[in-house]
């Protein structure tokens, strides 16, 4: 049947607009137009971008008021049926435009200006004069060429055929790369034609002699010359005869740069062997099961990846395998392609354009099987997914922080349930969330307790830095890590200094005592603010002046706290001159590949020590580490996050699983100066559940997830009191419209209550069942569209902020 309305989401990001739009489609486009398409559409006095999300022979609109398609951009859809239906959901479920959910899922290229050649794939003579009339001697056409000649059907066909195909060269973003290569003509009249026309020429004859063994082959000019004897001259006077013909071949960019050589699969542990097991039968049975693999450090989570992928390609189907930056884990790109090679592509921020859009075409054109790659790359366009896989799924970097506000967790399962295949979530220290629903069995547990090789976990510290300066020690190091630094350079082993330093907050501590200065109301540490010299709470606005002694000991050894890796490496200098230091942090690693590089040195054996922040904390796999040293456990323990304990306990134990992972066994250094915190004490022995239950009865006791359900309301403009007000107009909206089972907390600053100039303010939702929370929460959006924005506010809702 054919159709003849489109459906059209427009690119315009406005709350009136937020719907599909009726369109004809003209007569002779009605057997090229599919969903998923990109059209240009007549909208007001211009044409823009939309998506053909629907095509239906009805529509409400009077024939007098509806509009044509004025253009159409795809003659294959560039988002398939499952996109368009994971965007309405992504819409609903993180309140955003449906037109945000669909950009999000494209790769920056088909956002950018680009132009589409239409490539010969087939000999000129399989094509239909008219096209050839459009090619003439070449071997590409521009799409606008068939566009302006009314040819699209045509094409169409061609491309059905695949007589042509269609490449999308990016102007000014990433172009296809292409090099000269000779095509022989498969064809022995052809060779023969060519050979009277040489009659009196040697060494042409010598060539067509040559080509006349190698009939249809494409080859590279270099190679023809060195096994022919034949010059450049001579090599085009044969094309011009017809016996072959030049054409541009594509080659993808190679984003790796280094060579693997292939790896088998390893012999697996009997608890590995559980899990897998576990795995593949979901596979078998073909239902969407959540697995929640909870292994030790070092216990060979990676290898369970590998050997369920190795069963997901044996199935002939695809699998997606996320980590949280992988630039910032190169080892494990590696361990991937040196298990599956060319059949693995990579996505992540470290890529050029052009290396991004490259790996994008190959998994849109099937040639790869498996995407490694950061959040983003959960949006694959993969047509056959057997396998969803999170690395350290308890990260934060999971979550997106732009609209549209998804964490890659939840359109994990989303696409598992789709294609009835299992998601691995993967982490020694699971966000409490996942293991809570683990407890509760919507997820299955696998674990692993021992490590892959049998070795023990490392000896772990900890550091009483209190101690330390009643000893009179005001260093950065404690004494006990100043020694086993000095022993691992004699013994020319290898150590990693991890300085736990997040965010943009510092804290007031009293170093004699170990006091940090917490809120009254919320059992949160105040946040020390330089320009008013006051400590405040961002959960419930209370704020006092920062105290000059200690308020539990009368000590004047109070500060606030928070240090630099620089600070760190003089340090290392002063106390060991002989020491060669690499320091890894956002300074070092703005350069592209050079977290790569940085790490290739240090296993290589090219310095003692490796300095860094979190980026150092997960991933790495070196045999000569044997010593961790963690500057200040307490950085990350005392931020005002009700998830600070959980995070500190998962960077300690992450970090201390650096240590020892081969034959030499490994020892951790811990300096504090809470050491009797309970997240410091469970990560000295890296149990998690004692951590877990401990952790679960504060936050039952206190409110928080995942006992309790929030969600953040923020609005920020660059006058202080204009932000103050519609914040305060925003929270009692909320109060009269939301059940009195909800708890509405604010406003109150944000944690960061200026940026770029603009001063912000929030309230936070607590609930455990509010049906109407989505729908009070549009209509609070739609006032503020309508309304408060044309005041220069702006508001944004998280229904899941990781951070707040």
């Amino acid at each position: 049947m054919s159709f003849l309305i489109a459906e059209v989401i427009v690119d315009v990001s406005t709350y009136h607009v937020d719907r599909p739009f009726d369109y004809e489609v003209p007569t002779e486009w009605v057997n090229i137009i599919e969903m998923g398409c990109r059209v240009k559409v007549p909208f007001g006095p211009r044409n823009v971008l939309g998506f053909v999300v629907g095509l239906k022979n009805k529509t409400d609109v009077p024939s007098n008021k509806l509009k044509s398609i004025a253009q159409i951009l795809d003659i294959e859809p560039v988002l398939t049926e499952e996109m368009l239906s994971m965007a309405k959901w992504l819409k609903n479920e993180t309140i955003c435009y449906e037109i945000d959910a669909l950009q999000v899922m494209l790769p920056s290229a088909l956002r950018a200006k680009y132009e589409k050649i239409i490539m010969m794939q087939e000999d000129k003579d399989a094509l239909p004069e008219e096209a050839k009339a459009i090619f003439g001697k070449r071997q590409q056409a521009n799409f606008k060429e068939f566009e302006r000649a009314e040819l699209l059907p045509l094409l169409k066909q061609l491309i059905t055929n695949k007589i042509v195909k269609i490449e999308n060269v990016v102007k000014q973003q990433g172009n296809v790369k292409e090099i000269r290569m000779v095509k022989i003509s498969d064809k022995q009249q052809d060779i023969s034609k060519a050979m009277e026309g040489a009659a009196r020429a040697a060494k042409q004859r010598q060539l067509i002699e040559w080509m006349g063994r190698h009939l249809g082959e494409v080859l590279l000019p270099q190679r023809i010359y060195e096994e022919t004897g034949a010059s450049s001259a001579v090599l085009q006077s044969v094309i011009d005869k017809g016996a072959a013909h030049f054409i541009q071949e594509e080659v993808y960019r190679d984003p790796f740069t280094r060579e693997v050589s292939r790896t088998q699969s390893l012999q697996l542990t009997d608890e590995q062997h559980v899990a897998l097991k576990a795995i593949v039968g979901s596979m078998e049975e073909q239902t969407a099961k959540t697995f929640l693999l909870h292994g030790v450090t070092g216990s060979g989570k990676t290898e369970i990846y590998l050997q369920a992928i190795q069963k997901v390609l044996d199935e002939g189907k695809e699998a997606i395998m996320l980590v949280p930056e992988i630039s910032l884990t190169p080892q494990m790109t590696e361990r991937f392609r040196s298990r599956f090679g060319e059949m693995v592509a990579v996505m992540h921020s470290g890529l050029s354009v052009g290396e991004k859009y490259d790996e994008w075409r190959k998994i849109q054109q099937g040639k790869v099987s498996v995407v490694v790659g950061a959040r983003s790359a959960i949006f694959a366009p993969f047509t056959n997914i057997g396998l969803i896989i999170l690395d350290e799924e308890h990260e934060s970097t999971y979550k997106q922080e732009d609209s549209p506000r998804y964490h890659a967790r939840d359109v994990a399962i989303w696409r598992s349930e789709f294609y009835k295949c299992p998601v691995i979530l993967g982490s020694a220290t699971p966000a409490l969330e996942s293991f809570a629903r683990a407890k509760k069995g919507v997820y299955s547990v696998l674990s692993l307790k021992q490590r892959a090789l049998h070795q023990p976990l490392p000896t772990v510290f900890i550091a009483d830095m209190r101690e330390e300066l009643q000893k009179g020690n005001r260093s950065m190091f404690s004494e006990q890590l100043i020694d086993a630094i000095r022993v691992r350079l004699e013994k020319k082993e290898q150590m990693v200094m991890f300085l736990n330093r997040r965010g943009y907050s510092s804290f007031v501590l009293c170093r004699d005592c170990g006091t940090v200065v917490q809120c009254p109301n919320c059992d949160i540490s105040l946040t020390y603010h330089r320009t008013t010299e006051k400590l405040k709470c961002h959960y419930c606005g209370y704020e006092e002046r920062v105290p000059q002694i200690c308020p539990q000991c009368q000590s004047e050894h109070i500060r606030y706290f928070g240090t630099g890796t620089q600070k760190v490496e003089e340090e290392i200098y002063k106390l060991f001159p002989e020491a060669r230091v690499l320091r890894m942090d956002v300074d070092t690693t703005k350069q592209k590949g050079a977290h790569e590089e940085i790490l290739q040195a240090f296993g290589e054996g090219q310095a003692d020590i490796l300095l860094g922040t979190q980026m150092i904390a997960k991933g790495l796999d070196f045999p000569n580490i044997t010593l961790v040293g963690v500057l200040s456990a307490d950085t990350s323990l005392h931020l005002p996050d009700y998830r600070a304990a959980e995070r500190t306990f998962q960077l300690l134990t992450q970090v201390s699983g650096r240590a020892g992972r081969h034959e030499k066994h490994g020892e951790v250094i811990i300096q504090s100066y809470t050491p009797e915190h309970y997240a410091i004490e469970l990560a000295k022995i890296q149990d998690y559940e004692p951590f877990y239950e401990r952790e679960m009865f504060l936050r039952r006791r206190s409110g928080y997830p995942p006992y309790y359900f929030v969600a953040l309301v923020q609005i920020s403009h660059e006058d202080v009191m204009m932000a103050a007000e519609y914040a305060g107009r925003a929270a009692d909206w909320l109060r009269e419209n939301l059940s009195n089972q909800v708890a509405i907390i604010g406003p109150t600053t944000a944690s960061i209550s200026r940026l770029q100039n603009r001063y912000r303010y929030q309230c936070l939702i607590k609930y455990k069942i509010e049906p109407n929370l989505i729908p009070v929460l549009q209509r609070l959006l739609a006032m503020y569209r309508a309304e408060w924005i044309k005041q220069g506010i702006l508001m944004t809702v998280d229904l899941d902020p990781s951070t707040i």
